[in-house]
């Protein structure tokens, strides 16, 4: 009987650690992100991004996410965000031969609040997502999904700053809890036009729970023609 209970928990133990191999949760992933805004008027904006997202820190790729967007600036506390996105996703850790991605098209609208407390910053961001997934497996569909997002600032000095922020994302279908982002890290300010932050998140779905290094780039430009000094 013993010998029977002993090798029970040996089969549960090695599925246990099959099934986390498989979905590669015990592995650090990363993500390399670069985000871009770029002025086109005074109240106009367009803002585009690169994510490439591995399920392990240098190798085994997960999702390719393109996202752009026209950003209309209420004023410079308020924005409110047009886009689209394409992400293309391999689903499983493994990859077996022949396996295609799952491709989604994304369209969302979005509302970005900032405010402060002293030299603490806040930012809201309040997103609806139409998701149109072509699955190679279990076809097209299409879902709905809103996203709340709450980032916190915090300047060491005029170049580096500490930042985190949390975001929950709630399925308008089936299953409402979707997952949960947590991400802290340490940001450097280039210039006033180019920063970096560099970190961890933490990504829970229903079921598994993620670790990622995160690198993110941020650069703004203007595209506005400079009036020229008229003598």
């Amino acid at each position: 009987m013993k010998k029977i209970f002993l090798a029970l928990i040996l089969v549960a133990t090695t599925a246990s650690t099959v099934h986390s191999q498989n979905n590669g949760e015990s592995s650090l992933g990363a993500w390399y992100m670069l985000f871009t805004t770029n002025q086109v008027s005074e109240k106009l904006s367009i803002h585009a991004e690169v994510q490439y997202r591995n399920y392990e820190f240098a190798d085994n790729f997960n999702q390719l996410l393109l996202r752009t967007g026209l950003n209309y600036h209420i004023s410079d506390k308020a924005m409110a965000t047009f886009g689209y996105a394409y992400i293309s996703t391999d689903p499983t850790f493994e990859d077996p031969d022949g396996e295609e991605n799952v491709a989604e098209h994304r369209i969302y609208q979005q509302f970005v609040l900032r405010n402060s407390l002293g030299k603490l910053k806040f930012s809201h961001r309040y997103r609806l997502e139409q998701r149109f997934i072509d699955n190679p497996l279990s076809g097209n569909d299409t879902q709905h999904r809103a996203r709340y997002f709450l980032r916190l600032t915090y300047p060491l000095s005029d170049k580096w700053f500490l930042t985190a922020y949390d975001e929950i994302f709630i399925n308008l279908q089936d299953d409402f809890f979707g997952q949960n982002r947590l991400f802290g890290a340490v940001g450097y300010n280039f210039s006033k036009n180019l920063s970096t932050q560099v970190g961890y998140l933490k990504n829970d779905f229903n079921v598994n729970t993620f670790d990622r290094f995160q690198i993110g780039f941020f650069v703004k430009t203007d595209l506005r023609k400079k009036k020229e000094d008229v003598d």
